[in-house]
């Protein structure tokens, strides 16, 4: 009997358009001092589904997941600040970290393919809503 292979749809540019536009628009929204929560949960979900995607396909680049956890430890920090003091913004010291996230976020998305990038942002925003409809 033959082996059945899934059907592999590649990343397409309007979805590495989709994902960078969200992770950029709200860097520079950061940037300009036009950050807010709405504004941050784009950019965390988009590096956070593309992070957990390559977890689960083993990424060959070499720091890719590094590079994004180091990001997302950043924008965890920015979410702390943000949910005690009403400020939400991503400072100086901080950007270096979020832009090399959303660097590599870009350099990855093409080796992943859209199933995979659907399924794990369900899978997050269910783990994330507990359950729960969003």
């Amino acid at each position: 009997m033959k082996k059945i292979n899934s059907l592999r749809i590649p990343v397409t540019r309007g979805l590495k358009d989709f994902y960078a536009m969200d992770m950029h628009l709200a860097y520079h929204a950061a940037c300009a001092g036009q950050f807010n929560v709405v504004v941050f949960s784009r950019l965390a979900a988009a590096i956070s589904v593309i992070r957990s995607a390559l977890d689960q396909r083993q990424t060959k680049l070499p720091l890719a997941i590094e590079t994004l956890d180091a990001a997302i430890e950043t924008l965890l920090a920015v979410r702390k600040k943000g949910d005690e003091t009403g400020i939400w913004e991503i400072t100086g010291d901080e950007r270096p970290s979020v832009l090399g996230g959303i660097d590599m976020a870009e350099r990855c998305i093409g080796t992943l393919d859209v199933a995979l990038l659907t399924q794990t942002a369900e899978r997050l925003l269910k783990d994330v809503y507990g359950g729960q409809d969003a």
